[in-house]
């Protein structure tokens, strides 16, 4: 079995596209993480959920937690709204890593050690042009891990 046989059609983001944006394409979609690409629809970037929240989340409570606590219930329940304009570009910094990126014809052995290596749940799938043709997500993996069988033979 290969990347392209349990790849999905993913909806993607852009560095120009807001975090509000970026965060109601991921909840919408039950991803578990955003491809960000390129004009070209080729992949620059791939969040796991947990960078999506990061990019949300204003820089002053992630290096001081104990701000956190200042805020009260209602104010703290729509705490991203404070930066909702704010573009996906803005918030990832000037070294961003290397995506997640598979070619389709890899194998379910080269997507495991991939997302394991990379700690990501979603893997960009791309053609021999390296356009995003679609995404693996990690529990469409394991479920090709659990039904696949070795041959009798």
């Amino acid at each position: 079995m290969q990347a392209r046989d349990i790849a999905i059609k993913v909806p993607t983001v852009t560095r120009d596209d807001s975090i509000a944006h970026a965060i109601q394409v991921m909840a919408l979609g039950r991803l578990p993480g955003l491809i960000v690409v390129d004009e070209a629809q080729r992949p620059r970037l791939v969040l796991p959920g947990t960078q999506v929240l990061r990019l949300a989340v204003p820089v002053a409570y992630q290096e001081d937690p104990a701000l956190t606590r200042a805020v009260d219930e209602a104010h703290a329940d729509v705490f991203w709204h404070e930066i909702r304009d704010r573009k996906v570009g803005d918030c990832l910094g000037t070294h961003t890593p290397r995506p997640v990126i598979v070619k389709s014809s890899a194998t379910l052995l080269e997507l495991a050690t991939l997302m394991a290596r990379q700690r990501s749940p979603l893997v960009a799938v791309v053609d021999d042009a390296g356009l995003l043709t679609g995404a693996v997500i990690l529990d469409r993996l394991l479920s090709a891990l659990a039904l696949t069988r070795p041959d009798d033979d």
